[in-house]
């Protein structure tokens, strides 16, 4: 029975190595060495193997001295470790020095390790060790007077220097070339490598599959799946009288860039190429550029598209590696390295599935809003209550916001008796802990919020003589309107960022565009939420956010009961204020205007002096309502401006008029 210790194994390779080597030597044991903050991870990893009872954490640190650990050598559990394996490096093109901590200092302290006791280092390096030289590398080569493009390229090689300079020690070095995911699963943990090409790919797909393309001749790569270096990884390991040698895990030949594009691109649906371009071309394209303000253009296109420049820089290899000594050895367990072609689609596949960083922003092919979760507030009522079971009918799941529990709770087991899916949030949107506290429940109980419909409003209709001491209702209106919607967009903001997708739908009204007399307080709001909307599309863009604004007719709701038949013009039905919700969160325009609200800002912007005349008129013929004037009961008509309108003045051309245009001005919704 041997005895393993595995530095990381809770790596991307390394759980891949933990679970090759397992089935490999059904006998091992394994002390797998962790941080305490990662014995977690290492047993949520081992649950997924048969025998995880072989695998034991080992606390400690690979930068700490002695790493960590109080005497390894001693009479403990380590007594007994034959071979000690290190995985554990930090692999990132774009990190200077300070990953020598890990990669030279982390190695030269696992040296010391395996030489107290006694035991097999297992190394695993990189072909970055190679540098940029030009030509075949061999196995049994090593400094060949090679310069380093990174420091990651020079910490590699000074890690294996370590090693080979430990003459006493039992040793062997393996050096993977690019590590991509699993040839079966397509699993892989980050964005690395030429992962951060496939982005530019799925925009190619988007083109006609016929278009032809060219391809720069950059030269070749060399890509190996995970799982083919970990089980070549595990049989080198376990197999015996192979100390002293290094094996290459990499491609048994170069691979052309044109290649390994036209595998992608015949798995993404994307065309192919069927030329190449002169390589002279491509590489003064992917090169530095002595212009400062022409290297900043190249710069800013890279940051765009996500692509590091150094991995430009670095994508093809001009080393050819060598690896007969390694095939020979893998021979008799028939491990052999698979054709990059032959698992391409399975690495697109799981790209576009679990790591594309877009991928939230591609709707449901059963529907647009299917899956969907769709956040609305004010849903206890009103167009709020229509609306999330408009949405809720087109498959979304449907979270309910308002003040008021008990009616929420009515409308999601409406929706649920309907078949749709549906769950209720009491919340306070003038209240920031209320809004936070809300907010954190929703991601922590449905993992993520697609779509948010600011819905909750608050409306008064007085004229401004009735308000000149009543700047409350200002206030109050501000509170709910305006920065209760904020809140909402501010707390939710973040996340949205996070996942490269959100639509914002906010209810505002055509009172905006007309500016409709004694809605100060109300209009005043919601114009103050169209210019926050406008300013935030502006900046949230390019991370896939967008907005929507409704300029709502007036809609019949409970809320419009206190002004009653003062109010001017025709009266929509929720159902159709929750059909303009929908169209705004399928189609996602920019805003969803009724003719008259257009009419008004045409209005305003070419005709300003009419316009006044004209509203004025209808502010006269249409007084403050009742409630309005703090009466219970209905009172005559009086007006409440400076000119009482009297029946000669009622029946002036211009108040027909003003009358007539009323009739077709829908008003305020709230």
């Amino acid at each position: 029975m041997a005895t393993y210790l595995v530095t990381g194994g809770t790596g991307f390779l390394g759980r891949h190595f933990l679970s090759a080597l397992l089935r490999r030597d059904p006998d091992a044991q394994v002390h797998v060495l962790v941080r305490q903050a990662s014995v977690a991870r290492l047993e949520q990893i081992a649950l997924g193997f048969e025998a995880r009872e072989r695998i034991r954490p080992l606390v400690g640190d690979l930068t700490a001295p002695g790493l960590g650990l109080a005497d390894p050598a001693g009479s403990g559990r380590l007594a007994e470790v034959d071979h000690v394996v290190h995985l554990a490096a930090i692999y990132d093109l774009t990190a200077g020095d300070e990953q020598a901590e890990t990669n030279v200092d982390g190695t030269l302290a696992v040296v010391a390790l395996a030489r107290s006791l006694d035991a097999t280092l297992h190394h695993v390096s990189s072909i970055a060790v190679a540098g940029d030289h030009r030509g075949e590398f061999t196995e049994n080569d090593f400094d060949l007077g090679q310069r380093f493009p990174t420091p990651y390229h020079r910490t590699k090689f000074e890690a294996e220097r370590l090693v080979r300079d430990a003459d006493d020690l039992r040793r062997r070095v393996y050096r993977p070339s690019v590590v991509v995911g699993h040839s079966g699963t397509g699993e892989i943990d980050k964005i690395d490598g030429p992962y951060f090409l496939f982005p530019a790919l799925g925009a190619l797909a988007r083109l006609p599959r016929s278009l032809p393309v060219a391809v720069p001749d950059l030269g070749a790569t060399n890509l190996v799946p995970v799982d083919y270096v970990a089980d070549a990884l595990a049989a080198l390991v376990t197999s015996p009288d192979l100390d002293g040698r290094t094996f290459h895990l990499v491609a048994d030949r170069p691979q052309p860039v044109r290649e390994v594009y036209s595998a992608l691109a015949s798995a993404a649906g994307a065309p192919v190429a069927v030329a190449d371009l002169p390589g002279a071309l491509g590489r003064a394209a992917l090169a530095p550029v002595p212009i400062r303000s022409v290297e900043r253009l190249r710069r800013t296109a890279l940051h765009r598209l996500g692509v590091p420049p150094v991995l430009l820089e670095n994508m093809t290899l001009p080393t050819v590696f060598r690896n007969d000594a390694t095939r020979a050895a893998l021979e008799p367990h028939a491990i052999t390295v698979p054709a990059f072609a032959s698992y391409a689609d399975v690495l697109w596949r799981y790209w576009r599935t679990q790591l594309d960083p877009d991928r939230a922003r591609r709707p449901h092919p059963d529907g647009v809003l299917v899956g969907r979760h769709v956040v609305v507030t004010g849903a206890s009522s009103g167009i709020g209550k229509h609306s999330a079971y408009a949405i809720a009918d087109k498959g979304a799941t449907v979270l309910l916001l308002a003040r008021r529990g008990a009616e929420l709770d009515d409308v999601v087991t409406g929706i649920r008796e309907r078949g749709g899916s549906a769950f209720a949030y009491p919340c306070d949107l003038t209240d920031d802990e209320s809004v936070v506290s809300t907010v954190e429940s929703l991601l922590a109980d449905h993992g993520h919020v697609d779509m948010l419909v600011n819905n909750a409003g608050r409306s008064i209709r007085r004229g401004l003589y009735r308000s000149t001491d009543r700047l409350h209702d200002f206030e109050r209106t501000m509170a709910v309107n305006y920065f209760g919607a904020v809140r909402m967009v501010l707390a939710l903001l973040p996340h949205m960022r996070e996942r490269r997708f959100g639509h914002i739908v906010n209810i505002s009204t055509a009172g905006v565009q007309a500016r409709t007399p004694r809605y100060a307080a109300y209009v005043a709001s919601k114009a103050a939420l169209d210019g926050f909307a406008d300013v935030a599309a502006a900046e949230t863009l390019s991370d896939g956010i967008t907005f929507t604004t409704i300029h709502m007719p007036l809609v019949q709701t409970p809320m419009i009961a206190p002004s009653g038949n003062y109010n001017a013009g025709p009266v929509a039905t929720p159902d159709k204020a929750a059909a303009m919700v929908v169209r705004a969160l399928i189609d996602k325009p920019k805003r969803i205007d009724v003719p008259i609200g257009t009419l008004g800002e045409f209005g305003h912007m070419f005709a300003p002096k009419l316009k006044d005349r004209t509203l004025h008129q209808m502010y006269r013929a249409y007084p403050d309502a009742p409630a309005a004037r703090g009466e219970k009961a209905p009172t005559p008509d009086v007006p409440d401006g400076p000119e009482p309108l009297t029946r000669r003045h009622d029946s002036t051309p211009w108040t027909k008029a003003a009358r007539r245009l009323g009739r077709l001005v829908p008003g305020a919704h709230w």
